[in-house]
């Protein structure tokens, strides 16, 4: 589990003039995801290593590889847009599928 602190977007609440808006943030699951990647590869990663693992896991999360589930919901897409407030607990989860295709190609190597 990844752990998100949640960024607070003040010009939607200036916009809005909605005060929901200051204790929640609407965020796509994509920008969750990049959140979590950034945050498990730590401060001191280089930049490029980020943004190559942040491409990585948006690529298999479109193709279908995994979902991701963000504070006990589980989003298979990712353009579906989530409230967080404050802190987002992110897990993802490797479908059952791909699972044993990944299992298969393990197996594979070792003979």
């Amino acid at each position: 589990m990844v752990r998100v602190n949640v960024p607070l977007d003040l010009s939607v609440v200036r916009s809005t003039a909605c005060a929901a808006f200051a204790f929640a943030t609407p965020l796509r699951i994509e920008e969750i995801v990049a959140l979590a990647v950034r945050e498990a590869q730590g401060t001191r990663a280089p930049v490029d290593k980020i943004k190559r693992c942040i491409r990585a896991t948006l690529a298999g999360l479109y193709a279908g590889n995994f979902f991701v589930d963000v504070d006990g919901r589980a989003f298979r897409d990712p353009r579906a847009v989530v409230m967080c407030e404050g802190w987002a607990n992110v897990r993802f989860f490797l479908r059952a599928g791909a699972a044993r295709r990944k299992r298969s190609a393990v197996v594979a190597l070792q003979i």
